[in-house]
């Protein structure tokens, strides 16, 4: 991994992506979103702070653990003068995070435990299909797909 010298308070995207992990086009992708910034040099080249790594490893690690960008961006921007995140801020937003993807993995419990339901039937249009039509308040009074 390519080390930035201390003097250096500035990487380019370049840099951002090598000691990241993250390809350019995500970063771009990132920055587009709102999730880190850049400063323009006068040849409109991109240049992001230092504290931008950590930003961009909050960033990925929160979508590894399934968190929605949008999430994510609302998440730094209750930070504090848009500072980095540190330890207490990802403890804390994790926290907050928790219910969401208990959620979230209830839901594809309810999934998995229903798909047997669906497979001998082809059509989808059970009365009591839980993958095409969850929560089916017309399945009571008719049947069928076209509903």
């Amino acid at each position: 991994m390519p080390q930035i010298p201390e003097k250096i308070h500035e990487l380019t995207v370049g840099q951002l992506s090598a000691r990241s992990g993250a390809a350019v086009s995500a970063l771009h992708f990132y920055e587009s979103k709102g999730l880190i910034s850049s400063r323009r040099t006068s040849g409109n080249q991109r240049r992001y702070s230092r504290d931008a790594l950590r930003r961009v490893a909050f960033v990925r690690a929160a979508q590894r653990v399934g968190i929605p960008l949008a999430a994510i961006r609302d998440a730094l921007a209750q930070l504090p003068e848009e500072r980095t995140p540190n330890r207490e801020d990802w403890a804390r937003l994790s926290e907050m995070w928790r219910g969401e993807l208990e959620q979230r993995i209830n839901q594809l419990l309810r999934l998995r435990d229903h798909l047997a339901d669906c497979i001998g039937c082809g059509c989808l249009s059970l009365q009591n299909c839980a993958l095409s039509n969850p929560d089916d308040v017309f399945g009571e009074k008719l049947t069928g797909s076209r509903l």
